[in-house]
């Protein structure tokens, strides 16, 4: 049983076709990542999923009761507002301080909860909004572009808390992502979104066929070049393929 499935979904927004026939499905416990170039409904898609914008045409359909915890691409917070992690963690329904210290110890920022939250870099900021979308025990875990504005070791370093999460905890997870390389090593299925499903499957897969080259070009197979070389290595240390 898929936790979301998508049928044939078509979504308008401003006068505009921004999703046109998409058919999409989770399933527990995986990692998907969709790519795409600016504009071609990424964080749309997003928002349908979780109900925020209703489709044109199509269905979307949900597991019951299904909770989903959400990482946002950025959220601004008045500079001028003094307002710990802790704090900030009670926003807007208060969280008992066991569940509290929980959820910031499985992100990555225990040591935060006295901190304020203008005082956080970027990686600790975003490892705080990952804390919050674990409140409610997601059992899928959605992350608009999370890494942007983080240094490539920061990007891989999230990545690879999130995959671990998963493995713990045992949610799903969907990404939006621009980091083709993380993507390669981090997902179990990449989508190529550009209005519609242009292509999907193992990273691989994708990363070789003719509708992602067409949008991403051929230099992308530095990434796999690089998903090859990290799977390699931790499957015995490059035992030839």
């Amino acid at each position: 049983m898929s936790l979301v499935r998508i049928d044939g979904m078509s979504v308008r927004l401003g006068g505009n076709t921004v999703l046109h026939h998409v058919d999409f499905s989770i399933d527990p416990g995986e990692i998907v990542t969709v790519v795409g170039p600016n504009g071609s409904g990424k964080s749309t898609l997003l928002r349908a999923i979780i109900g925020a914008i209703r489709p044109e045409a199509g269905r979307v359909t949900r597991s019951p009761n299904l909770r989903i915890g959400y990482v946002p691409q950025k959220l601004h917070i008045d500079p001028t507002l003094p307002l710990t992690v802790r704090r900030f963690l009670d926003l807007p329904r208060r969280v008992d301080a066991a569940t509290a210290r929980q959820t910031l110890e499985e992100a990555g920022a225990g040591a935060l909860a006295s901190r304020q939250m203008t005082d956080l870099s970027g990686g600790q900021f975003q490892r705080v909004l990952l804390a919050r979308a674990l409140l409610n025990a997601p059992e899928l875990l959605i992350l608009d572009e999370a890494t942007q504005g983080l240094d490539q070791p920061g990007s891989a370093a999230f990545y690879q808390r999130i995959a671990d999460l998963r493995d713990r905890l045992g949610c799903a997870v969907l990404m939006v992502s621009h980091e083709l390389h993380v993507v390669m090593a981090a997902s179990d299925r990449v989508i190529c979104l550009n209005g519609h499903v242009c292509c999907e499957g193992a990273p691989e897969h994708v990363a070789s066929a003719p509708e992602y080259r067409a949008l991403f070009g051929t230099g992308t197979g530095g990434a796999l070049a690089l998903y090859r070389h990290e799977h390699s290595h931790s499957h015995d240390h490059g035992a030839p393929e």
